[in-house]
């Protein structure tokens, strides 16, 4: 009946509508600045977009914007997994073409305040052509026109009154990024850099400073296209704000980079610069270290009477704390092994005192051994530490120790000493607990992998320390040790017997 039939506002609400999307109304009015086209004149063809309803438009705009967000989140997501600078640079070069739509690239890590480190790394192009595309005058390059732009930009703090370690900073100036639509066409560019793109086969680039107002420059990124084009608008908007990204990331890889340089430095300065030359002895010493820098140390010292001392130990903890307990450990031991070094135990006992007196919440172990070699005649003694490994023609057996403590568990530290004579061309290994836990097995199982790397060292490498300490560390670590990985340090210290 008529009488039932809605009418009015229900009427309106029951009439067909576009969807809604994130709660915005799909029913937009058309812009009122909108006129009619001139009488006798045909209009142009609108655009493809032009005759959909404006709700689809929002709709389509909405989607592309989430597209690109989902896009950006998963670019960003893998890059921030990447800990090294190598693989961030990588990772960076490769989501940035797939944003700007190129298939090669490079990038040119080069820290403005000069300390490194420095480096290029290429995408889809060989070290060679990367050489070649160096040949180009710098000023010629795009990369290397942003680079020298950002070197003569102001630096952080400079003009300003106060200028000092609590001045305030003034933001470094970032440049546009530069885009050549075709090499052949540009104008103002070297006829080297026309001659290189011909031999590489590239017709256009787009180069994208790695640099912040805050973090200041640290690079630059250029893509090579294989024909003449450019991003349009929306792909360098995106590739603008993945590189403000990568380039936060970059600066803290950098900072965790030149950490870990200058805690291996120090860690070097604390330990021999070279090993002694004692008549009837060879050796060789391999030490690696993790990114964090821990307390493994050796030493080898000669002694009065033409002994030779020497000594392997770790220090609990990580970073510079442990650092500058290894350092006064070792330098202590330095001490009493002049003093009293015949006698192992002694010297021990009185770095055990010392370390309980001044560094009471911290332990360590140590091994030391007192080396007679006109006599083959070696006396040692360990704290918590890995037995010897004897390495020779006729045998490969670990030396009998007694076990102990480390050093700073007990009230008051002491262990017999063992004495061993190893026969002619025999070489004796010292190595720290990381040797084994670095392995990822089982004390057990480590030890007897260690015991087989040891008996499998060819005969014509047993004559040399060095090639003894790198055959076993390869067939026990054949991956090296991963800077990247957290873990405890590696020593391997080899004496061999004349």
């Amino acid at each position: 009946m008529a009488s039932n039939a809605p009418v009015g506002k229900p009427t309106d609400m029951s009439s067909p509508r576009l969807p809604k999307v994130a709660g915005i109304d799909s029913t937009v009015p058309a812009p009122p600045h909108t006129v009619a086209p001139l009488p006798g004149v045909p209009s142009a063809a609108p655009p493809s977009d032009a005759a959909l309803p404006p709700g689809v438009l929002i709709q389509d705009r909405l989607a592309s914007w989430v597209s690109d967000l989902t896009t950006l989140h998963e670019l960003t997501e893998r890059l921030i997994k990447t800990d090294s600078l190598d693989g961030a640079l990588r990772e960076m070069l490769g989501a940035g073409a797939a944003l700007v739509g190129a298939r090669r690239g490079m990038a040119v890590l080069e820290p403005a305040d000069g300390l490194g480190p420095t480096s290029t790394i290429g995408l889809g192009l060989a070290h060679a052509d990367l050489g070649t595309i160096e040949t180009v005058p710098r000023g010629s390059g795009s990369y290397g026109r942003l680079l020298d732009g950002l070197s003569e930009a102001d630096p952080p703090g400079a003009g300003l009154p106060g200028n000092g370690p609590t001045a305030p900073r003034r933001p470094a100036r970032v440049p546009e990024p530069i885009a050549i639509r075709d090499v052949r066409t540009e104008e103002g560019l070297d006829p080297r850099h026309r001659e290189v793109a011909a031999r590489l086969g590239y017709a256009a680039s787009y180069a994208l400073p790695l640099a912040t107002e805050e973090a200041g420059r640290l690079g630059a990124a250029v893509w090579l296209y294989d024909e003449p084009a450019e991003p349009d608008e929306r792909r360098r908007h995106l590739i603008g704000l993945y590189g403000r990204f990568a380039t936060e990331h970059l600066a803290r890889l950098l900072q965790v980079e030149r950490a870990r340089a200058r805690v291996a430095t120090v860690a070097e300065e604390l330990l021999p610069s070279r090993l002694p030359r004692v008549p009837g002895v060879r050796l060789a010493v391999r030490h690696l270290t993790g990114p964090q820098g821990g307390g493994d140390w050796y030493d080898a010292l000669p002694l009065p009477e033409g002994a030779l001392g020497l000594a392997v130990g770790s220090v609990s903890g990580t970073g510079p704390s442990a650092l500058a307990a290894m350092g006064r450990l070792r330098a202590s031991l330095r001490a009493y092994a002049v003093m009293e070094g015949e006698d192992p135990v002694a010297v021990l006992s009185d770095l055990e005192l010392l370390l309980r007196l001044t560094e009471p919440a911290r332990s360590a172990t140590a091994l030391f051994a007192y080396a007679e070699s006109a006599q083959r005649r070696i006396v040692l003694a360990g704290a918590g530490h890995a037995p010897p490994l004897v390495v020779g023609d006729h045998r490969t057996e670990f030396v009998e120790t007694s076990l102990s403590a480390p050093l700073g568990m007990l009230t008051c530290w002491e262990a017999p000493s063992v004495e061993l004579s190893p026969a002619p061309g025999e070489t004796v290994l010292l190595y720290t607990d990381g040797l084994l836990r670095r392995t990822g097995d089982a004390t057990d199982r480590a030890f007897a992998r260690l015991h087989a790397a040891a008996s499998s060292v060819p005969r014509a490498d047993r004559s040399d320390p060095g090639a003894v300490a790198d055959h076993v560390l390869r067939t026990l670590l054949p991956g090296g040790l991963d800077p990247a990985v957290e873990g405890e340090d590696v020593v391997l210290l080899a004496a061999r017997f004349e």
